[in-house]
């Protein structure tokens, strides 16, 4: 009976864990996604340099 109630603590313990680990997960996950631009649209999700994308001098034939 004591090695029963010794799994039943552990699975117990185990469960808690996972949902912890669940409630963590999702708490990251919409903190990103809280931080992530709203579109396309936003300048700064191309590029974190002030340079644009073309470049300056045209290429050689």
């Amino acid at each position: 009976m004591f090695d029963y109630e010794l799994h039943q603590l552990r699975s117990a313990d185990l469960r808690r864990r996972a949902e912890h680990e669940r409630l963590v997960r999702a708490a990251l996950r919409g903190g990103r996604t809280a931080r992530r631009p709203a579109g396309p649209e936003t300048s700064e999700a191309e590029s974190h340099t002030g340079r644009s994308r073309r470049h300056r001098f045209t290429r050689a034939a």
